[in-house]
């Protein structure tokens, strides 16, 4: 059995290319930069660029070709296709391409000098009226103290019991993984 499977997250580096060929399928090409970052023996960090060109077909060059725009962050899944051919100088040439088979759209959503989120209406509730009382004899008192030493007098306080440490579990030896134990 062969695989041939790719799965790329990048930005676009340019808009994507939409056309039509003679059968009526729609094509688009853009490419994908991704970028890969590590430290080397001296401890400085490096960073490397690959540039990657996609090709989808049909509903999903139509997608991507209306909702996709250059710097956008996108998840590409597909198939890895090189084709060569003879150039006018007679030198051979090569080129690797991804065949999108998947596309997920990371950024978000654009729109014309409005928020992509609708926004929610709210309507302000009535003002409610509060009205003050007429004397000072109409303000009720409240002794925070005496309610709280009733409280206690009439309620059993029965302490909790110490929690006791717990031996730690044993655990088993990692025994590894087994062929069984896959699912595929």
């Amino acid at each position: 059995m062969d695989l041939n499977k790719v799965m790329i997250i990048g930005r676009l580096t340019r808009d994507p290319e939409t056309r039509n060929i003679p059968s009526g399928d729609a094509v688009a090409n853009f490419g994908v930069a991704t970028n890969r970052v590590w430290t080397n023996a001296q401890g400085q960090k490096q960073e490397t660029v690959e540039y990657h060109n996609i090709v989808a077909w049909r509903k999903l060059a139509d997608i991507c070709g209306q909702y996709l725009k250059k710097g956008d962050r996108i998840y590409i899944e597909g198939s890895l296709q090189t084709h060569d051919w003879e150039g006018q100088d007679g030198i051979k040439r090569y080129r690797t391409e991804i065949i999108a088979r998947d596309m997920i759209m990371l950024s978000p959503p654009r729109t014309q000098g409005r928020s992509p989120y609708p926004t929610p209406q709210v309507t302000p509730a009535p003002a409610a009226t509060v009205t003050p009382p007429a004397s000072d004899s109409e303000i009720p008192t409240i002794n925070v103290e005496d309610d709280l030493t009733k409280e206690a007098e009439n309620e059993q306080i029965t302490p909790e019991p110490e929690a006791k440490p717990r031996a730690p579990e044993k655990k088993e030896e990692d025994e590894g993984i087994s062929i069984e134990d896959i699912p595929f």
